[in-house]
């Protein structure tokens, strides 16, 4: 087993795929595959899973990727030490509903970081494909919700596939409206008062069920229901219509798009959980555990029940 066979697995987890890895390592597509062969020969494990629509990490392959990642990161560090040789950039993947503090908390990290080289990526994405990008290790993180509603579903989803949740808050709903809208005058509003307004939620595509809805009291009838793929979008119709989300209540002014949106409580009793989902074989990397860290300091610093 050597350094450069690491490489090319890690690789391929990252890529999900043998030709595209081979394409960014700038090898021959079957030079690849028989060098991954012949380390899972090795190691007597079957790292990927080889299916009619790609390749797909192995239980076994989690736990080995885990500590490759490790073992990478380790010997960058020595051979930036002791032989002179500059680091590559730093890698991290964050997968997560669409919630401002998960962005302030990525924006906030790069500007401390002040690393000269780095290759994040951060989605904004679907449940189901949170879930995914965790468990096939394409994302370290995922950021999502738990309610009373979704728990015992998502809570097996979530063994099923060897994930870990981690609390970050507890919140009671909010709706965000725009400022114009006559139900910002309200200190509360109730479910009933929203029947004028057109309902904006996040879709989900074909992966769609209400448990996996980024929005609460989801199964209830709108007579005017809109679904978006994107924060902007949501956030252009809730001014532009006078439309409604049901969120959190945390707001980041300057991430959107300034005073045209406000935060209202939502007469309910219900409470939910905003987390965090890791794979349970992986330990988390130093950037990681630094992004984890300045979330909860936002939270701590700017969430308002």
């Amino acid at each position: 087993m050597t350094l450069q066979q690491l490489r090319y697995a890690v690789e391929i987890a990252n890529c999900a795929s043998i030709n595209e890895a081979a394409k960014r390592l700038f090898i021959s597509q079957p030079s690849l595959s028989n060098a991954i062969k012949d380390l899972e020969a090795e190691l007597g494990i079957n790292i990927f899973m080889r299916t009619n629509r790609g390749i797909r990490i192995s239980p076994a392959g989690v736990e080995f990727l885990a500590y490759a990642k490790q073992v990478l990161e380790q010997a960058e560090l020595l051979e930036s030490r002791y032989l002179g040789e500059k680091r590559k950039p730093q890698l991290f993947s964050i997968s997560a509903q669409h919630y401002a503090f998960a962005v302030e908390a990525f924006v906030r990290l790069l500007k401390e970081e002040q690393t000269e080289e780095y290759e994040f990526n951060l989605r904004e994405t679907r449940t189901y494909e949170i879930i995914e990008d965790v468990r096939n290790l394409h994302s370290e993180i995922g950021i999502l919700y738990l309610s009373n509603f979704n728990e015992q579903i998502m809570s097996k989803i979530f063994a099923d596939n060897d994930l870990r949740f981690t609390t970050l808050f507890q919140a009671n709903p909010h709706i965000f409206i725009s400022s114009q809208n006559p139900l910002s005058a309200k200190r509360r509003v109730a479910l009933e008062d929203l029947d004028p307004y057109p309902c904006l939620t996040f879709e989900q595509g074909e992966n769609h069920s209400f448990h996996f809805s980024e929005e609460l009291f989801n199964t209830i009838r709108h007579k005017k229901s809109i679904r978006v793929t994107d924060r902007a979008t949501l956030f252009n119709l809730v001014i532009g219509l006078n439309g409604y989300t049901i969120s959190t209540g945390f707001l980041n002014y300057d991430l959107n798009g300034g005073q045209g949106i406000i935060a209202v409580p939502l007469e309910s009793d219900e409470v939910f959980e905003v987390g965090w989902i890791v794979h349970k074989d992986v330990r988390l990397s130093q950037i990681a555990t630094k992004y984890l860290a300045v979330l909860q300091k936002i939270i701590a610093e700017k969430y308002q029940d």
